[in-house]
């Protein structure tokens, strides 16, 4: 996947040894940490993502979502989630961000 934004791009340049070991603890605990099939985890990291406020998290993690097979209707639910949790102003800025990308 291409970089979404250009602040992770000038990471990558900035601190290439960096960002190898980040990406290889986070391939480790998304592909081996556990039982969870890869959409699921996709979507729990949409829901972190807007509970956090993260926003281009979120949006890095909504593409992520689409290519791993993650639909609309999913993507809406896991955000929905975030009213009983977190709260509707959290909801709220996580959904305007996912109305923004899509």
């Amino acid at each position: 996947m291409d970089d979404l934004h250009e602040m992770f791009t000038l990471f990558k340049a900035d601190f290439p040894e960096v960002h190898r070991r980040h990406t290889e603890e986070g391939e480790e605990i998304h592909l081996r940490g556990g039982p969870l099939p890869d959409t699921v985890r996709c979507l729990l990291k949409v829901a972190m993502s807007g509970a956090t406020g993260h926003q281009r998290a979120l949006e890095t993690h909504l593409a992520k979502a689409r290519q791993a097979g993650a639909t609309e209707e999913e993507l809406r639910h896991a955000l929905l989630l975030l009213i009983p949790t977190c709260g509707f102003p959290t909801f709220m800025e996580a959904y305007s961000t996912y109305r923004k990308v899509r």
